[in-house]
């Protein structure tokens, strides 16, 4: 028996939260019969509508994606844009990304249709710490660095990176290329953040998540995550937030 708002996060209709809003108001129903209390445990023979709609019992699945850049970080586009969905093998569960790689940024990110486990990673208080090498024109200063760590505010957000280093530079082409390591998700961050500073972003890729790389993956390419690799990444958010 689970509660009722986790089975319909985990089916990857809302969050948790958001869960718990439709049963509180009265927009959920099990076995025909509309149900208002959190923690109603629930059994996978009840039958549960969301909206009026039936959920539909999918298996959890958990993807890592290898991103190539002109791709959207989405399940569909206006535009008819590629999106990341197409670079996943067909399969039968409604799986979505967890969280968003900009158009032009490239590397690893991860699909789910379990939205208990994404909203966990998403949350602020639960992130994960996020490797991005970036190439950027001009060779930033030791200060510059510092000021990175300590926070930018951009129209109104405060960015910063956790650590930063120089990997290497290049002195006749003026490019440097540099390892951040990100705690927050804020929309284009580092490009925001290094915009600021006047060394803007040439090519950026997401290296890590977490413990996760993309050892053995080429642009495009997915796998699915290992029981034990969800297991870590659900521990590792737990003691964050902790």
């Amino acid at each position: 028996m689970e509660r009722l708002q986790k089975v319909i996060a985990q089916s990857g209709v809302t969050s948790r939260r958001k869960a718990e809003k439709l049963i509180e108001d009265g927009k959920v129903k099990v076995n025909g019969e509309i149900v208002r209390t959190l923690g109603t445990k629930v059994s996978k023979e009840d039958m549960i509508e969301v909206n009026g709609i039936p959920l539909e019992k999918e298996q959890p699945v958990y993807f890592l994606l290898y991103k190539p850049r002109g791709v959207i970080s989405s399940v569909k586009d206006e535009k008819n844009r590629k999106v990341v969905l197409d670079l996943i093998p067909e399969i039968k569960e409604r799986v979505f990304p967890v969280g968003r790689l900009d158009y032009d940024t490239s590397g690893l990110i991860l699909l789910t249709n379990d939205g208990e486990f994404a909203n966990l990673l998403m949350h602020p208080q639960h992130e994960i710490d996020k490797v991005y090498v970036a190439k950027v024109k001009g060779i930033p200063k030791k200060e510059d660095l510092t000021q990175l760590k300590k926070g930018i505010v951009v129209d109104g957000d405060k960015l910063k990176a956790k650590h930063v280093k120089i990997l290497s530079t290049d002195t006749k082409k003026n490019t440097a290329i540099i390892e951040l390591v990100l705690h927050q998700g804020k929309n284009r961050q580092i490009r925001r953040m290094m915009d600021a500073i006047q060394f803007p972003v040439d090519k950026l890729k997401r290296e890590m998540y977490g413990f996760l790389t993309l050892k053995g993956l080429s642009a495009g390419e997915c796998r699915e995550l290992t029981p034990h690799e969800v297991k870590q990444l659900r521990e590792e958010a737990t003691k964050i937030v902790k």
